[in-house]
């Protein structure tokens, strides 16, 4: 063998060794490159997992957040944030399921029905949605709170009137069983069955009814044709407040709108009123009391009530309760009631007599009637216990002529 020889085989022995090397680095490089690739696989798989399951996690909340859109329970408790909302979830998922597609139209249905907003004009911006869906809400609820206000009013209203038809019915049939009661007296004085809704004159026909001696029933006949003609005059209802106002305040110097707040000075200024009007029907009155003293009666209470009332409103108004206030009140009091019943006075009421129109004949008359008196109102309601003695007046034509024009005149 040659010297040759031996250093070929070193040579094949190191080539084999080195591609022995190099064979086993790329069989390692390979399995790197297989393990690195099967970890990249796993990574892509399991992220692809997670993010199905997460796709799957968000589309079952969407679902379960439109499942009740399809009640109609739903709908009329829901809040403008919470249909906001399902709008939102239903055009996100519409395209990729068919329960989410169903929600959208049926959102959109409902929100058009009752709000007047097409979805289709909003797209995704809820929050304009939102805005616009609390705004008609809000009118639609005043508007609904003002409908149910009128719907209770007027059935308040309905019920009212049937409660009035109640009463009128009942209080119908009570006049017809009244008028069954007093039939022969109201047709001797022609009464029409209306007529006994005034209680004055139910109360005479009744006197008349109940009338043991020929005396009670011409007493109450007489006070049956005087309330035959007074309701001739002014209605069943006699005169309203407002028209006694008017001719009260026309004739009574200081009687005020708070005069007539008092039921005590209305009753006078009725009186007083009814007695000018029979009196100028021709009616004497009664042996107890003519109607000229009648007439002098409501208005001596008139003058009385129109100071009582002043002082209490004095009284509230300046708050006068002490007692150098007190003592002062009494004293100009005391002078007051002096002075009353002077030529002073006297002259000075005739002056005002004069202001209203008053001619010089009824001015004498009034001048005679308040000489005769001589007593100023206060004291006249404030005197000692002896009982008031009516005082004469005379009769005949020449009465009529001397009463005030408020007065009665025969």
């Amino acid at each position: 063998m040659s010297e040759s020889d031996g250093i070929d085989d070193l040579f094949d022995n190191g080539m084999r060794q080195s591609l022995l090397i190099a064979s086993r680095i790329a069989e390692t490089l390979a399995r790197r490159r297989q393990e690195a690739q099967r970890q990249q696989e796993h990574q892509d798989t399991q992220a692809a997992h997670e993010a199905q399951a997460r796709l799957a996690a968000e589309r079952s909340t969407a679902l379960a957040a439109l499942a009740p859109v399809q009640k109609d329970e739903w709908w009329d408790k829901a809040q403008p944030a919470d249909i906001a909302t399902a709008h939102a979830a239903a055009e996100g998922w519409k395209d990729h399921d068919p329960a989410a597609l169903e929600a959208a139209t049926k959102i959109r249905q409902e929100v058009l029905a009752r709000y007047g907003i097409d979805t289709h004009d909003v797209g995704t911006d809820t929050a304009y949605l939102e805005s616009g869906i609390a705004t008609i809400a809000t009118e639609k609820a005043r508007m609904d709170e003002l409908a149910r206000s009128q719907e209770e009013a007027r059935k308040a209203a309905a019920e009212h009137e049937k409660a009035m038809q109640l009463i009128a019915a009942a209080q119908a049939e009570e006049l017809r069983a009244q008028a069954a009661k007093l039939a022969p007296h109201m047709e001797r004085h022609q009464v029409p069955v209306e007529y006994l809704a005034n209680p004055e004159l139910a109360q005479a026909l009744q006197r008349a009814h109940n009338a043991k001696t020929p005396k009670a029933a011409a007493a109450a006949d007489a006070d049956i044709k005087e309330r035959m003609f007074l309701i001739g005059k002014d209605g069943i209802n006699g005169p309203d407040i407002d028209q006694l106002r008017k001719e009260t305040t026309a004739n009574l110097n200081g009687a005020g709108e708070a005069h007539f707040q008092d039921p005590e000075f209305v009753k006078a200024a009725r009186d007083m009123h009814e007695a000018k009007l029979l009196a100028e029907g021709g009616f004497e009155g009664s042996r107890w009391a003519s109607m000229e003293q009648r007439y002098e009666r409501a208005e001596k209470e008139l003058f009385a009530r129109l100071e009582s009332v002043g002082r209490d409103i004095e009284n509230r108004v300046t708050g006068n309760y002490s007692n150098r206030i007190h003592d002062q009140g009494r004293t100009a009091e005391t002078a007051s009631a002096a002075g009353y019943g002077s030529a002073e006075h006297h002259a000075k009421f005739a002056e005002s007599l004069q202001n209203t129109g008053t001619n010089e004949a009824q001015i004498r008359g009034r001048l005679t009637a308040a000489r005769s008196e001589g007593t100023h109102p206060n004291a006249a309601v404030t005197m000692g216990k002896a009982a008031a003695k009516a005082r004469k007046t005379r009769t005949g034509s020449a009465v009529g002529a001397e009463r005030s024009k408020s007065g009665p005149s025969r």
